[in-house]
């Protein structure tokens, strides 16, 4: 496709007011009580239910089911929330279909899974909507925790702290606590505030003092909460997306994924989003997903996917490709972005080469090209972890692979200092796995913290 003669064409309200409510609507309506019980019954209760295996934050899966079978969905959602904090959240935005339910025994036998994902929001959603705080905070320690980070992990971390006695307080770049489940995700996976709802049970436990508009490396120093708390933990994600490494970045219409979805999120009127007639993705995650699915949603005639690999290769799951695809988003393999075409100082197109996999696996260029004509283009080819203030000289945390480095309980390479979620080497990028890893150093953290001296000196780092 060329560009020769293309309008450019980038302009909000294309929609009829009332479509937007329709194509934002919950991608996964709620179950009712009796849907809900059901579906449970289908549940073989396992003894050694591989779907609790391959949850990460180890929810005892055929308990809450049990539970929601026999009409105690309350007593369901304390399973849940023992175990995930962030259960209703998780619930909306975890790939199921690649963890316990692709283990379901259902699904091996039958094709069809239990709906653990959505069970579980049921016994959440009946708990949120009650209002019953289910934790109770231990006797005061005297010790202090800062947790940078109000994301998944961070706010995680900060729940179990204060249900062991710690004080904690949790600083955050942003205006709202929730990190990518408050800014990151498609909209139409977590309607109606949820995530500030979620945030607020959490806080509402006490013990826990959240300070917003502060970010580490500008309005904190590692070094500086090192000396005023007793421990520090970091849940900092990521801080920025990756260039496509071509001229022409800056041009008008070049945008990266996660700034757009953040302003979606926070978007009080859809109508009011500029999105082009003619959008290209540049990705294959689970982001560039959501922002191929939402340009649609908000009205582009034509999307196109474009990712360097095959199919297979997509870290989307199959459930997030064939959700693109049936929403009208085309999806193009095996090529990778060779040139952006500007005019006038706004991005008019994108040139592409054809890719393919050569020795061993690796990706080489075939030097054929095409080109797809363009009004908006996104970035959406991964996030990387930006310091910050974090990893200078000997004060600084040790770097493995670009992100904090850190050992099996989630410590860093300086004693007091924990880490979890995206900005850790080796994490998972999901939320769950971030949940998880906030709560794992929390327990590390307590242990930790009680083997401590109560007279610990706060300048030693020790």
């Amino acid at each position: 496709m060329g560009t020769s003669g293309a309008k450019r064409d980038v302009a909000s309200g294309r929609l009829p007011a009332r479509q937007y409510e329709e194509n934002f609507a919950d991608l996964h309506p709620p179950l009712g009580r009796h849907p809900a019980m059901v579906e449970a019954d289908r549940c073989y209760f396992c003894h050694d239910a591989p779907c609790v295996e391959a949850c990460p934050t180890d929810i005892d899966i055929p308990m809450f089911i049990r539970q929601i079978s026999t009409g105690n969905p309350m007593g369901a959602a304390e399973t849940i929330l023992k175990q995930n904090i962030m259960g209703g959240m998780c619930a909306r935005v975890c790939p199921t279909e690649t963890l316990c339910e692709e283990v379901c025994v259902r699904e091996t036998a039958e094709g069809k899974p239990v709906k653990i994902g959505m069970l579980q929001r049921h016994a959440t959603d009946v708990l949120f909507a009650d209002g019953k705080q289910i934790f109770t905070r231990a006797p005061a320690s005297g010790k202090r925790v800062a947790v940078v980070g109000a994301g998944p992990a961070g706010l995680s971390c900060a729940h179990r702290l204060a249900v062991l006695g710690h004080s904690v307080t949790v600083f955050d770049a942003r205006e709202k606590p929730g990190g990518l489940n408050e800014y990151g995700i498609a909209a139409y996976k977590s309607l109606e505030d949820f995530a500030q709802h979620e945030a607020a049970y959490i806080l509402s436990l006490g013990g826990i003092e959240v300070v917003t508009g502060k970010r580490l490396g500008s309005d904190l120093s590692l070094e500086r909460l090192r000396g005023d708390y007793d421990a520090v933990f970091l849940g900092v994600g990521l801080g920025t997306v990756r260039d496509l490494g071509l001229e022409g970045e800056d041009l008008e219409g070049v945008i990266d994924a996660v700034d757009y979805i953040s302003d979606l999120r926070q978007a009080g009127d859809l109508s009011s989003l500029p999105v082009g007639r003619e959008v290209v993705v540049i990705g294959g995650g689970m982001t560039a997903i959501d922002i191929a699915v939402q340009s649609k949603l908000l009205g582009a005639e034509e999307v196109t996917l474009v990712y360097r690999r095959g199919q297979e290769q997509m870290n989307a799951s199959g459930f997030e490709q064939d959700l693109a695809q049936t929403s009208g988003v085309k999806i193009t393999h095996f090529a990778q972005p060779a040139r952006l075409i500007g005019e006038d100082g706004a991005v008019r197109g994108i040139e592409f080469e054809r890719t393919r996999l050569g020795g061993h696996g690796r990706l080489e260029g075939t030097g054929e090209t095409f080109t797809l004509a363009a009004d908006v283009v996104f970035k959406a080819i991964g996030q990387i972890f930006v310091p910050g203030g974090m990893a200078n000289g000997g004060d600084g945390v040790r770097l493995e692979d670009g992100r904090i480095a850190v050992d099996g309980e989630g410590r860093t390479s300086l004693g007091d200092v924990w880490a979890g979620g995206d900005c850790v080497a080796g994490g998972q990028d999901l939320t769950v796995a971030a949940v998880q890893d906030g709560k794992a150093a929390a327990i590390s953290m307590d242990r930790a913290l009680r083997a401590q001296s109560p007279t610990r000196s706060r300048d030693t780092g020790g």
